[in-house]
C-alpha cells in the first residue's frame, strides 16, 4: 500500500460499522464488521469467501449505501481481459482524429499523434474508473475466482499502490483509494500474493437467529412464527445432498412469496407448491419432497 495516498477512515469503530451497515438493512455478525471497519482503518482490500448466496456481493452494496459511496463492480468471468477490467482505447474515435488531421498538412498531424493517446480517447474500465475517482467510491471485484489467473496479476498492481501506468499517459495514481471487496465461491484458490495483499473473511450460512433477523428485517410484513418456521425448514434443506442449497436471498424470497400467497400456515401443501422458489434444480425438489414427505 502506497504512504502518498492513505484512504479517508469511514468508520469510527466497530460498533459504527454494525449500526450504519444494519440501517441498510444488511444485519452483519461480529467477525463482519470487525473485517469491514479494519479494511477501511488500515486501507487494505477486503477478501470475502464463502458459499454463494450469503451476502457477500450484498456486503459491498451495503458499505457503499451505509458510507454515501459510489459503487463500482468488476464482474469477474473467465476470459476478463485488462481492457474489460482496466481500461482501453476508443479506437473509432481515435480513427476521425487522424482522418480529420490528415487533411491538415504535417503540422496538424504532428499534433494529432499526441492528441489521440490523450484521456478524451481513454475508455475507462471498472479499475481505473475507481482510481480515477475523488470522491468516496467502494470498488467490488465480484467471483474474483472465476477470472483467469492472469487477472490476478493485474490485481496484484493495481491493489499494491492504488496506481495504473499507461504507457502513452504515465502513471495515474488515486487520490483517494477506495474501499475494495473482492468476492470468491472458492471455486479455485486465488494465489497466495493476491490473499497477502487483502484481509480475509469468511461468510458462511447465518445461524437461525441470524437468519430470522434478516428475514424479519427484508420482509417485516411476515409474522415472526412464519419466519421461524421458514428459518427451520431451510435449515432442513441445507442440511440434505442437494446440488444447490437455498441462499439467504432464497430464504427471502420465500417469506415474500408467502405474503403474497396471504398464506398464514407454512404446511406440506405450501411447501410442496412452492420450492420452486427456493429450489431450482428438478433433482433437488424431487429429494426435499422424498426426505420431507411431500405429498
Amino acid at each position: 500500500m502506497s504512504t502518498s495516498a492513505q484512504p479517508v477512515p469511514m468508520f469510527t469503530d466497530i460498533d459504527d460499522v454494525a449500526t450504519r451497515l444494519a440501517e441498510t438493512g444488511y444485519l452483519p455478525d461480529t467477525a463482519t464488521a470487525t473485517a469491514v471497519f479494519l479494511a477501511d482503518r488500515l486501507g487494505k482490500p477486503l477478501l470475502v469467501e464463502g458459499p454463494a448466496g450469503v451476502g457477500k456481493t450484498e456486503l459491498a452494496r451495503a458499505v457503499a449505501a451505509c458510507t454515501g459511496s459510489e459503487l463500482v463492480r468488476l464482474q469477474c468471468y473467465e476470459g476478463v481481459d485488462e481492457a474489460r477490467a482496466l481500461y482501453e482505447w476508443n479506437h473509432a474515435k481515435q480513427i476521425l482524429r487522424i482522418q480529420a488531421g490528415n487533411a491538415g498538412g504535417q503540422g496538424d498531424w504532428d499534433q494529432t499523434k499526441m492528441d489521440v493517446f490523450s484521456e478524451e480517447f481513454l475508455l475507462t474500465r471498472p479499475l481505473l474508473t475507481a482510481i480515477k475517482r475523488t470522491d468516496p467510491t467502494v470498488l467490488l471485484i465480484d467471483e474474483t475466482d472465476k477470472a483467469d489467473i492472469e487477472i490476478e496479476g493485474l490485481l496484484l498492481e493495481v491493489l499494491s499502490d492504488f496506481a495504473v501506468t499507461v504507457p502513452e499517459l504515465g502513471t495515474i495514481k488515486a487520490e483517494r483509494p477506495p474501499f475494495v471487496l473482492l468476492t470468491s465461491n472458492a471455486t479455485r484458490e486465488l494465489s497466495e500474493a493476491l490473499k497477502r495483499r487483502c484481509l480475509f473473511l469468511h461468510i458462511d450460512f447465518p445461524d437461525p437467529d441470524l437468519e430470522r433477523r434478516i428475514l424479519l428485517s427484508r420482509v417485516p410484513e411476515l409474522p415472526e412464527r412464519l419466519a421461524e418456521e421458514l428459518v427451520r425448514i431451510i435449515g432442513v434443506l441445507r442440511g440434505m445432498q442437494l446440488k444447490k442449497v437455498p441462499s439467504v436471498a432464497e430464504t427471502i424470497d420465500w417469506g415474500r412469496t408467502v405474503l403474497a400467497l396471504g398464506m398464514d400456515t407454512i404446511d406440506d401443501a405450501m411447501i410442496a407448491a412452492t420450492l420452486g422458489v427456493i429450489l431450482k434444480h428438478q433433482s433437488d425438489q424431487q429429494r426435499a419432497s422424498g426426505e420431507l414427505r411431500l405429498n
